[in-house]
């Protein structure tokens, strides 16, 4: 069991893409009004030159047609830069959105580099999180002459925005990628112009699990989810750093008044895994019945959807609130 938990642990990790940027844009000399003027003022002047995840110059010749995304965060950024098209393979835990299900499938932690190269990709998306258990695969896929990017492993949310500017400049669509971003950053204020409206009496403490029983992993101090309960005006408990693994004892001393679950989406009953457990019933959470599980993709993977991810984390911790 323990072996199984753990492996479930690494997956949720793996899956959220726990989960860079460069541009150079050209605009078209003065014209006429035009419907196509905006894209002409868009276009961006190839070749590029990002520096990646890694740190390492890469060259980009021209504006890829085919790409292939080896993590999920990687493929949100680029469907929601309008990418979708482009996008020629995919790796096995891709599952948002719905057409990534129509994709060809390159493998999970560990991909299929003969796959990927049968595809003809200009581009292939990598990501810093997994480039040193991979590199030999990324150097094959350099030697087949394919440009490999690799996006850099973001822990906040200006290190989001840096990802999704890469990918936009790599891909020729930095005003989208610069529209995306402005978007995220407003629905984000907007979040914390609410957030103020909580007293500080009625603060709340927030343990978040992201993977159960019996080896049960939380969200510490410089994470994602630590920033977003930040955002909502919310205390961490968790006074670690990363995604510690907690005994019991600790985690009903801590007493939190809103226990959230992330591993719902892919273990079942979530809600009563935590209620269940000897001692918890202890917890002001547990008996004021304020255990939930939010949408884990939401919350862990980074890319667009983060921002839905606070919203319902908001919702979850401060219902009267965030109605």
């Amino acid at each position: 069991m323990k072996k199984l938990n753990a492996l479930l642990f690494a997956l949720l990790l793996t899956i959220a893409a726990l989960a860079g940027c460069g541009s150079s844009t050209e605009q078209s000399n003065a014209q006429p009004a035009k419907k196509n003027e905006t894209a002409q003022k868009a276009e961006v002047k190839f070749p590029v030159s990002i520096t990646d995840g890694t740190g390492q110059e890469v060259k980009i010749e021209s504006k890829p047609e085919k790409i292939v995304s080896l993590i999920p965060s990687n493929t949100e950024i680029a469907y929601g830069l309008d990418l979708g098209d482009q996008i020629v393979g995919v790796s096995d835990f891709d599952n948002y959105p719905e057409e990534v299900a129509k994709k060809e499938k390159i493998g999970g932690m560990e991909f299929n580099v003969e796959k990927i190269i049968s595809l003809k990709p200009e581009l292939v998306l990598a990501h810093a999180s997994s480039a040193h258990t991979s590199a030999a695969g990324l150097q094959q896929l350099k030697d087949a002459g394919i440009t490999v990017l690799v996006v850099n492993d973001a822990t906040t949310f200006d290190q989001v925005y840096e990802s999704i500017s890469m990918i936009g400049t790599a891909s020729g669509e930095k005003e989208k990628a610069d529209a995306l971003i402005a978007d995220m950053k407003k629905k984000i204020e907007g979040i914390k112009s609410k957030a103020k409206e909580v007293k500080e009496e009625d603060r709340k403490s927030v343990f978040v699990e992201v993977s159960p029983a019996p080896e049960v992993y939380a969200a510490g101090k410089k994470t994602f989810i630590d920033e977003m309960l930040q955002i909502i005006n919310a205390e961490n408990t968790v006074t670690e750093e990363g995604w510690p693994k907690l005994d019991s004892e600790a985690i009903i001393k801590s007493n939190p008044d809103v226990i959230i679950t992330t591993h719902g989406y892919y273990t079942p009953e979530p809600v009563k895994n935590v209620t269940s457990r000897k001692g918890w019933d202890k917890i002001t959470a547990v008996k004021e019945n304020r255990v939930v599980d939010v949408h884990s993709d939401k919350v862990t993977r980074t890319g667009p959807r983060l921002t839905e991810g606070v919203e319902e984390l908001a919702k979850a911790v401060y219902p009267d609130v965030f109605k």
